[in-house]
């Protein structure tokens, strides 16, 4: 399979897509053309590895990674990613948080790490240079994704006083072959910073950069998998359908949900959760698709002011008026977040984090009949212990830490203060920091 980017050029492989992260065009990868899969294409597939390796073959086909693509996806998915029961006969909740640094995001970072490590290793004394532009929880999962492997440097930006206090540690407790750097300023700069150095020809070659964030495909196809995992599983067992409420930022998670429903999977509605950043739900509903200052919000990870994989989204598919009738959008404040959190461990006893809580918000605003005519699967994309000085004070009761968090937040932490801007970017670049 080749990949082109959202801006035209020319085609290139998955190989190519993975290594370079963004186009040289400015533009993101996007498949030439995507698998169309019949639900007896997965027959025998009972695990999630299984399903996988389906789901994933014709992505691969082509690559110098195919024959690899079991051992990939082993280190891909050392992690269970469940669907439980929220109550009897639903909702559902399909459970990202289960990975080294208890956010989906670590399912996306194992693979693109697995895959970058076999395709290009420029040693010590010429390393690739992972640039991470995080809201809270990408760099951490990228820095341990990444942790200790050689010829391989990732640099992590930031916002510094934006992210919570255990996130902001996880960010910058890793080995050497990891920078973490703190930007005075919003998530938008830090991506604003890594897109202006990946568009600098000499500065980009100099570092051999490339990007895990989600404008990198190779994030995109693996979190693709456990939608169509949790999708083939649910339709297996009720013989219907389940529908996704999807907490969303830069819209990479949710991406991966359309594109999976769009290669034949037996997903149904598809409605993305955002916090007051509103430009999503603005666009959606008649508004211009205009960059915004982002606000900061309990939901940290997803203050986004400017959603890279709308581009994706808008060449794929549409502009809002074909996107209005193929997802939904459903926008939630601090006030609500703060009483969801209350009212989901009241009812279900069950602890939540911030952005959890905007799809469990959204599902509640449904009127009864949309509520009961479909299978709604709510996704936890982190553990509410990543985020204790939010969820603790309002539940009244102590998160107990997962393990892997636990082991994290032992570690000593290292981090640089950095103003916004290219030029800080290559000043701490080219000294060698």
């Amino acid at each position: 399979m080749k990949f082109h980017s959202t801006r035209g050029g020319d085609s290139v492989t998955l190989d190519e897509a993975l290594i370079q992260g963004i186009a040289p065009d400015g533009g993101l990868f996007v498949p030439e053309q995507l698998p169309e899969f019949e639900l007896a294409d997965f027959d025998g597939a009972e695990k999630t590895i299984d399903v996988a390796g389906r789901y994933l073959a014709p992505f691969m086909q082509g690559s110098s990674l195919e024959n690899d693509t079991r051992e990939i996806l082993e280190e891909t998915f050392a992690f269970p990613v469940p669907v439980t029961a929220v109550s009897e006969g639903g909702p559902w909740q399909l459970e990202l948080f289960h990975g080294p640094t208890a956010a989906f995001k670590d399912v996306g970072a194992a693979f693109l790490a697995a895959c970058i490590s076999r395709l290009d290793s420029g040693g010590e004394e010429h390393p690739l240079t992972i640039l991470v532009a995080t809201s809270g929880d990408t760099g951490g999962a990228v820095a341990a994704a990444f942790d200790k492997r050689p010829g391989v440097r990732v640099v992590v930006l930031y916002p510094d006083g934006r992210v919570s206090p255990r996130q902001a540690h996880q960010l910058s407790c890793w080995s050497d072959n990891v920078t973490s750097l703190a930007v005075t300023g919003s998530f938008d700069d830090c991506q604003a910073m890594v897109k202006a150095a990946m568009a600098d020809i000499e500065f980009a070659a100099r570092h051999r950069f490339s990007s895990a964030n989600s404008i990198n495909i190779g994030r995109l196809l693996p979190q693709s998998i456990y939608y169509a995992d949790a999708s083939l599983r649910h339709y297996r067992e009720h013989g219907r359908k389940p529908s996704f409420i999807i907490p969303t930022g830069n819209l990479g998670n949710a991406l991966a949900c359309v594109i999976a429903r769009e290669c034949g999977l037996p997903i149904g509605d598809i409605v993305l959760a955002t916090n007051a950043n509103r430009l999503i739900a603005d666009y959606l509903d008649g508004a211009e698709w205009e960059a915004r200052s982002s606000l900061q919000t309990l939901a940290s990870a997803m203050d986004v002011g400017n959603p890279s994989n709308m581009e994706r989204l808008r060449f794929m598919l549409g502009e809002a008026d074909v996107l209005n009738a193929l997802i939904g959008v459903h926008s939630v404040d601090d006030e609500a977040i703060e009483a969801e959190i209350q009212r989901t461990w009241r009812e279900h006893a069950l602890a939540v984090c911030p952005h959890t809580a905007t799809a469990f918000h959204a599902w509640r605003s449904f009127d009864d009949a949309r509520r009961n005519d479909n299978d709604w699967v709510l996704v936890a994309t982190a553990h509410p212990a990543k985020f204790e000085s939010i969820v603790e004070p309002l539940i009244g009761e102590q998160v107990p830490l997962p393990a892997g968090l636990a082991a994290i937040l032992e570690r000593p932490s290292r981090f640089t203060h950095i103003k916004p801007g290219l030029d800080a970017l290559k000043e701490q670049l080219d000294a060698g920091n």
